[in-house]
């Protein structure tokens, strides 16, 4: 295949053999579709989706308020002071018992440990970005090797680990007096089947990875042009947090919404508390709204990546954009505000119905019927997950509405012949064996250095796992953020390739080898297959 270049004549070629490659049809075969698609860099982009907006906000403001009256109307006197009233025969009432005592349990000290656990998070958090940055850029430019140097470090760490256990609960008196040898023997048998499972999948996948290490490389290179998103979007998740922290207080003084009344039980009359009868309703609004807006705040990332993105892609001569994050952020929380919450509301819905059919599928729900519903149930939530996968990302580079943008992804990627699943499933799990690998050298480490520097004993490991998980989480986010650059290239690709223009030459050089469906396996270089299905 001729490598495109920057003049016209190398484009013309590469168009030519790209073309070739995938026999797609020019685009003035699908006259109905629009024949421009590109970034929507109009300040004025019109405001889409407006109702569901209206509808979110009116649920927002419904919260607050009747979280402020449950503020301004709860009993002093909480539930859990049932036990200090006593019944009144003469008032027909409750009142406080005024001959108890009561006295303070403080818990046993456990500053120490809690000391070294404050100092070990602060030092995590803090190491945490130079950590981050050094994944980042070491995907850039050595993604092969980190790669290949990752993956034998994914099965030797949890190998390690589980012989560690085991050798560790043998030698230990209390371990081994908990934990029976054939338990112990069971444990370690069952990881390293696990662990075999594993490289059984690695070694199916191998011929498959250099085509999704280039894409990772690509991705990493247009996430480290964009530097910015690292401290935008941790500011965003910031705000849901402190927006979750009033609604979280407002459902504990909901919770004291009400009255210690007298009632007959038994024969006898004792005091309990009764609640409110609009508590459990508040609840139910509290917790909607907090999904809708956790799921929309994930939205409106994935929109602010997208955005930032593409105006990247789309950009000539690799200049920097300026103020990209700012107009995305704008468009974001703007125009396309209406558009993020209707995608937050349908994930939140997807999500909730989900984890009711997974609920039921543990329970003793058998029977023929019960299977083909839940059957149908998980049909229509891929089918659901599969055609929504994308629609964000248009929708950001192109301000459309959430159903139009569903559409037109949709029409896009059929009318070039790409498939939405192809870009998913190897890169993701790579990825989470790079950032596992990394967190599980990191606590390796805090482990040895609080053995040698402090007296936690046993403690050092629990201290040791909390960085773990730490690590692991931060790095996780950065997969996260990778994983939806990888998306928007793609959709940016294909409106590309839908014009027949080629603005980044490297992308291109790259993604016109990725299979056209989950059964199409072109040739890769020297018939090498490609990674991802």
């Amino acid at each position: 295949m001729a490598t495109s270049s920057s003049d016209d004549t190398g484009k013309s070629t590469f168009l030519d053999e790209f073309n070739h490659h995938h026999h797609s049809p020019p685009p003035s075969e699908s006259s109905h579709y629009p024949s421009t698609i590109t970034y929507n860099y109009h300040s004025s982009r019109p405001f889409k989706d407006l109702t569901f907006l209206i509808l979110f906000l009116l649920l927002i403001i419904s919260t607050f308020a009747f979280g402020i009256f449950a503020s301004v109307n709860k009993n002093p006197n909480p539930p859990s002071s049932v036990s200090a009233f006593i019944y009144d025969i003469r008032t027909d009432s409750c009142r406080p018992d005024t001959s108890l005592n009561f006295s303070l349990l403080l818990p046993s000290d456990s500053g120490y440990i809690l000391k070294n656990l404050i100092l070990t998070l602060a030092a995590t958090l803090i190491l945490s970005i130079p950590i981050s940055l050094f994944v980042l850029f070491s995907l850039k430019h050595y993604a092969k090797q980190l790669v290949y140097i990752s993956l034998p470090f994914f099965i030797i760490v949890p190998i390690f680990l589980d012989l560690y256990w085991f050798v560790a609960c043998t030698v230990n008196p209390t371990c081994s007096q908990r934990f029976a040898l054939g338990y112990r023997i069971t444990v370690l048998v069952f990881v390293l089947l696990v662990i075999a499972v594993m490289v059984w999948i690695l070694v199916v996948n191998w011929s498959r990875v250099e085509l999704t290490v280039k894409i990772i490389r690509v991705s990493a290179d247009a996430l480290s042009n964009n530097l910015g998103l690292f401290g935008v979007l941790p500011v965003m998740s910031l705000g849901l947090i402190a927006y979750f922290v009033p609604i979280v207080v407002f459902l504990v003084f909901a919770r004291l919404n009400g009255e210690i009344v007298p009632k007959g039980k038994h024969g006898t009359v004792v005091c309990e508390w009764k609640q409110d009868g609009w508590v459990p309703a508040y609840y139910a609004l509290a917790v909607i709204t907090m999904l809708w807006s956790a799921a929309a705040m994930v939205e409106a990332q994935v929109y602010v990546i997208s955005g930032t993105i593409a105006q990247w892609y789309f950009s000539k001569d690799d200049s920097r954009v300026k103020r990209s994050i700012r107009s995305s952020l704008r468009n974001a929380f703007g125009p396309s505000a209406g558009t993020i919450c209707f995608s937050g509301l349908l994930i939140a819905i997807v999500r909730i119905v989900r984890g009711a059919v997974d609920t039921a599928a543990n329970e003793d729900a058998t029977g023929m019927i019960n299977v083909v519903l839940r059957c149908c149930v998980n049909a229509f939530l891929s089918a659901f997950e599969f055609l929504n996968k994308f629609t964000i990302n248009f929708a950001a580079i192109t301000g459309e509405a959430y159903c139009a943008s569903a559409r037109l992804t949709y029409e896009l990627l059929r009318r070039n012949l790409l498939s939405a699943v192809v870009v998913e499933i190897v890169s993701t799990r790579l990825l989470a064996a790079i950032i596992f690998v990394v967190s599980a050298i990191y606590a390796i480490v805090v482990c040895v250095i609080l053995k040698a520097a402090s007296d936690l004993g046993v403690d050092s490991y629990f201290v040791a796992a909390v960085a773990f998980v730490v690590v692991l989480m931060i790095l996780g986010f950065l997969v996260h953020v990778l994983d939806n650059v990888i998306d928007t290239v793609y959709i940016c690709y294909a409106i590309d390739r839908d014009k027949g223009e080629v603005c980044k030459a490297d992308v291109h050089d790259i993604y016109v080898h990725l299979p056209i469906s989950r059964n199409h396996n072109p040739s890769y270089l020297n018939a090498r297959t490609p990674l991802l299905v």
